[in-house]
C-alpha cells in the first residue's frame, strides 16, 4: 500500500511510538528524553530499566559475595569477552556494557563505533604482575627482546595481545620488517598451540596458559621470558549512544560501583574465588587458581584517570603509526563523569 510522505500528525505520532516501543529500550530513551554527554550523572534508576551486560567473571564474584540479587534494575548477562564479540555485540544492539582491555575501545572507535570507557582498574605491581609473558617455542632460543629480531611472532591485531607486541617491538628497537608476524586469533589455546606446533617462534600468552605452556613443552626446550612493560588495563566500556539514556547512564553507575566491590571482594576472599570461580566455573584445578591469584596480585581502581589516559594516549600513538589509522585523543574515549564511582566503591568495599 503506498503511503504518503506527508502524513498527518495523528499517523505520524502513532508511527513513533510503535517504532519507539519495538526498539530494544526505546521506551526508556523516548520516555526519558536524551542525556547531555556533559550533563550530571542521573542518580536514580526508573523502573523497569535494564542492561545486558557482558562481564562474566564480575558476574560469578557478584554470585559468590551474594550482591548479584541487589540491583535496582534487571540485569541480562551475556556471556561475551574480549573485544570482537563485544563490539559485534554493540553493533547489533544487543549488548549495553563490556569488559575489556585498552584495544578495543580504540579499534571500536576507529571502525566508527563510539564508545566510552565507564570504569578502569589496574595491578598494584603490573611489572611484577604481568598479564602476559612471551611464550618462547621449543629449539628457539629467545633470552632478551632483542633476540626478537628474524622471529615469527604470533599476531592478533585489534587485541591487547597485538597492541603489545608492537609496544615490544619498539622496546627492543626493532620494527614490524624485522620480524614476520603471523595473525592468528588470541583465544584459548591457539597461541599455545601455534607455539608448540611450530607455526610461530614467539607468542603472548596469558593465565594459567603460562603455567601449563611451560609445564607440559618445558621438557622439549619450551621457555617464556618477561617483557617488562605494563599490560595490565582492564576497563568497562560502553556505546557514546547509551550514555544518552538517562535510565541506562544511572544504570551503569551502579553497575561500575557493583563491579568495584567485586574486584575487591575478589582480593580479599582468594580461597573463596579459587574454588567458585577457578574450579567450579572455569573447571581448573585448584593450584591452577592459586597461581592466577598469585599471578595478579592486588587491584587498584584510580579515582584519578589522568596517568591512564597518559598511557592509553601512547597506546594509540603506537597503533595509529603501526596500522596508519588517525591518532585519536585518549581524553575522549572516557566519560570523566564516572571516574570516581569505582574508585569510591573499591575504597567504601562494602555496599
Amino acid at each position: 500500500m503506498h503511503v504518503s510522505f506527508l502524513l498527518r500528525p495523528a499517523i505520524a505520532v502513532l508511527l513513533v511510538a510503535a517504532l519507539a516501543a519495538c526498539a530494544p529500550g526505546g521506551d526508556q530513551k523516548h520516555a526519558a528524553g536524551t542525556l547531555a554527554l556533559n550533563a550530571p550523572l542521573p542518580t536514580t534508576v526508573p523502573e523497569g530499566t535494564k542492561l545486558i551486560v557482558g562481564d562474566p567473571t564480575t558476574k560469578v564474584a557478584l554470585e559468590l559475595s551474594g550482591e548479584i540479587d541487589d540491583f535496582s534494575f534487571d540485569i541480562e548477562w551475556a556471556n561475551i569477552s574480549g573485544g570482537p564479540q563485544t563490539t559485534e555485540a554493540f553493533r547489533a544492539d544487543a549488548l549495553d556494557v563490556g569488559a575489556v582491555a585498552e584495544i578495543p575501545p580504540i579499534h571500536a572507535t576507529w571502525t566508527g563505533l563510539p564508545v566510552k570507557i565507564v570504569a578502569s582498574k589496574f595491578r598494584k605491581d603490573p611489572i611484577e604482575h604481568p598479564t602476559y609473558e612471551l611464550g618462547i617455542a621449543p629449539g628457539v632460543t629467545v633470552k632478551t627482546l632483542a633476540d626478537l629480531r628474524g622471529k615469527k611472532i604470533a599476531y592478533s591485531p585489534g587485541q591487547a595481545q597485538g597492541a603489545l607486541v608492537l609496544k615490544v617491538l619498539r622496546k627492543a628497537g626493532l620494527t614490524k620488517d624485522d620480524v614476520t608476524l603471523v595473525e592468528l586469533p588470541s583465544t584459548g589455546d591457539v597461541y599455545p598451540n601455534a607455539l608448540a606446533s611450530g607455526q610461530v617462534d614467539v607468542a603472548p600468552i596469558g593465565g594459567v596458559n603460562i603455567k601449563r605452556y611451560t609445564t607440559k613443552f618445558g621438557g622439549d626446550g619450551a621457555t617464556t621470558i618477561h617483557h617488562g612493560l605494563r599490560d595490565d588495563p582492564a576497563h568497562l566500556y560502553v556505546r557514546t549512544a547509551t550514555l544518552q539514556d538517562p535510565a541506562k547512564a544511572a544504570a551503569i553507575r551502579e553497575y561500575v560501583a557493583a563491579w568495584a566491590r567485586a574486584a575487591r571482594w575478589i582480593y580479599e576472599h582468594p580461597q573463596e574465588w579459587i574454588e567458585g570461580y577457578y574450579v567450579k566455573d572455569q573447571g581448573l584445578t585448584a593450584a591452577d587458581g592459586r597461581y592466577l591469584v598469585d599471578l595478579a596480585g592486588e587491584p587498584d581502581i584510580p579515582a584519578d584517570w589522568s596517568e591512564a589516559i597518559a598511557r592509553h594516549q601512547e597506546t594509540i600513538d603506537i597503533l595509529a603509526e603501526e596500522t596508519g589509522n588517525e591518532p585519536l585523543k585518549a581524553e575522549d574515549l572516557y566519560d570523566l563523569r564516572y571516574e570516581r564511582v569505582g574508585a569510591d566503591a573499591f575504597e567504601d568495599g562494602a555496599r
